[in-house]
């Protein structure tokens, strides 16, 4: 598939996940909602691999950042984000996530000695002034204080943990191991991690068997978990995890297109500049066409 469809698919897929995460909240704990999703996901994978006659067997080393990618990118960035959730506006959550293309290229340079590359940086500093700009109201009427303050660092720690889960995303490519294997492993353990977190803060077994519940449990372990995170990790692979980052910033103009269909979101002069501010930054990383790495990044 194309990066530009893989591209699209992601922005697409996560943009409308918002809506599903919402109607996980209040009946079942975090914690297990969590393990629920990825239990889901990576059982899809498992039955895939076994089908495909993937591979699965590797060693101790490759194991231990299997593991590592699990708890960073499917667990506790999950956990973080289901938390800060409560007490931050989620237009916020969305500025606050897109922060990853910072970090990525921030954590690229240090652990791989990546070159930063400067338009993407400018373009990363355009998505994140649109993103400011889309969602001014809220942060006019935010006070950083209390729960807010909480809940702004828990969703930048959150979203650091993510960075992190894709700096393990490029070196299992530089090691060989596969984008479908690596997922699998690490949604197994990353699910694992959530159920063993729920065990030891002595969190009920609960779950809700209500079709909303269900539904959206479906729907983000399908597609927002086994499809979103296997379409954005591969452009991790083909064009870096700073470019593939952006699709960070883009996503929310597709939760903000659902906020104006279904809950009367309206726009207003800075909301209409921060789009345009957010697709400049989009073209301008699109049309950079020039690999950013010197090794190589081919399909898994």
């Amino acid at each position: 598939m194309p990066a530009t469809a893989l591209y699209a698919v992601v922005v697409l897929i996560w943009g409308s996940s918002w809506l599903g995460i919402k109607f996980q909240l209040g009946v079942v704990p975090v914690e297990l909602s969590v393990a629920y999703r990825y239990m889901a996901a990576a059982a899809i994978l498992w039955a895939y691999c076994f089908a495909a006659r993937r591979k699965l067997g590797y060693g101790r080393r490759d194991h231990a950042f299997m593991a590592a990618q699990g708890f960073f990118l499917f667990y506790l960035n999950y956990e973080l984000f289901y938390l800060a959730a409560g007490r931050l506006p989620s237009g916020l959550l969305a500025v606050a996530f897109s922060t990853i293309i910072v970090m990525n290229i921030f954590n690229g340079a240090v652990f791989f000695r990546h070159p930063v590359d400067r338009r993407i940086v400018l373009a990363a500093a355009a998505g994140i002034a649109g993103l400011v700009l889309l969602f001014w109201s809220e942060f006019a009427e935010l006070e950083l204080s209390g729960d807010a303050s909480i809940g702004l660092a828990l969703s930048l720690a959150a979203t650091y943990c993510a960075s992190l889960g894709n700096m393990l995303a490029v070196r299992h490519k530089m090691a060989g191991v596969p984008l479908v294997q690596s997922n699998t492993w690490g949604m197994t353990y990353g699910a694992g991690f959530a159920f063993l977190t729920a065990l030891v803060m002595g969190v009920p077994l609960e779950f809700d068997a209500r079709p909303l519940y269900v539904g959206s449990l479906i729907y983000l372990a399908l597609f927002a978990t086994v499809i979103g995170f296997s379409a954005y990790l591969t452009l991790v692979h083909r064009i870096g995890a700073d470019r593939a980052a952006y699709v960070t910033v883009v996503f929310p103009l597709v939760a903000l297109g659902l906020s104006t269909l279904f809950e009367g979101y309206e726009w207003t002069p800075p909301a209409v500049a921060g789009v345009a501010l957010v697709l400049a930054g989009n073209l301008l990383v699109l049309r950079r066409r020039a690999p950013l790495h010197r090794q190589e990044l081919v399909e898994p």
